[in-house]
């Protein structure tokens, strides 16, 4: 059973009204946290734009320190999803009172996009990588026919210089080694400016992406779980109350049947999320 619910059940009314001040106050850490500072960042074609971001580091530190106030709920720490540059980051815990499970989500979800730092050496390197791969794909071209003469030889020095296309294709897809000697023997072949090229070329892209910086973005209001499922960004807090037969969880069930006892420590437990997030 999902908390906040509509019931008319007093206990899941008492459970969805706490449960509503916790989201209130989740939000309101949300909205401190996740505040927009301006930053200068460059694009690919050496633009300088000024971006807006914000610290994923403090939501982090906020859980970390929320489920420290929490020692009588079992947590599995913080965790991060990423699904290219949409981004979450969210926190798990719950506590058992009697054959009831209570547990809560908390989440916030965002988008991370990638910028070049304001360094105008990332032009450069983008100068050299163009001119790098030029004479790159121009060694390339005049290797062709003497990468096929040299294929040519080593296939008939093997016996395959009369097999038809498809089964040369055959023998390179079941002989991994064979295709990589062939391929090792053609760029062997070469001067070694091509493999100083290539290399360069390595070096210069791994340069770049020591540049790249994120931007991180997010809109801070409270989202379900089919909006979150959807991609949109925002957070989310919300509490599920379950009951275990035979250590099976069991959504549906009569609140009715909860005992007193075991009611009144559920909303303590409650309480104490309240008392740990509040401002």
């Amino acid at each position: 059973m999902q908390i906040p619910a509509k019931s008319q059940d007093e206990f899941i009314k008492s459970l969805t009204e706490k449960s509503d001040k916790i989201r209130s106050l989740f939000l309101e850490h949300v909205i401190n946290l996740t505040k927009n500072v301006p930053v200068k960042v460059m694009l690919g074609d050496a633009t300088v734009s000024e971006q807006h971001t914000f610290d994923p580091v403090l939501i982090r530190q906020f859980y970390d320190e929320l489920l420290k106030k929490l020692p009588h709920w079992k947590a599995q720490g913080i965790s991060i999803s990423n699904d290219q540059d949409l981004k979450r980051v969210f926190i798990r815990f719950e506590v058992r009172e009697g054959n009831y499970l209570l547990s809560g989500y908390m989440s916030l979800q965002y988008h991370a996009l990638l910028f070049y730092k304001l360094n105008h050496k990332v032009v450069d390197i983008q100068k050299e990588l163009a001119e790098i791969t030029d004479k790159i794909n121009e060694l390339e071209t005049n290797l062709a026919p003497k990468g096929d003469q040299i294929i040519h030889e080593k296939l008939k020095e093997l016996g395959y210089d009369t097999v038809d296309q498809q089964k040369l294709f055959e023998i390179f897809f079941q002989n991994d080694n064979l295709a990589k000697e062939m391929i090792e023997k053609v760029y062997s072949s070469t001067d070694e400016s091509y493999a100083q090229l290539t290399k360069r070329r390595s070096d210069l892209f791994k340069e770049l992406d020591d540049m790249l910086i994120e931007i991180y973005h997010t809109t801070s209001v409270m989202i379900d779980e089919t909006r979150m499922i959807a991609a949109e960004e925002g957070c989310l807090c919300k509490f599920d109350l379950e009951h275990l037969k035979n250590e099976t969880k069991e959504g549906n069930f009569d609140p009715g049947r909860i005992s007193s006892k075991i009611k009144e420590q559920l909303l303590k437990k409650m309480d104490e999320v309240f008392d740990a997030i509040k401002i």
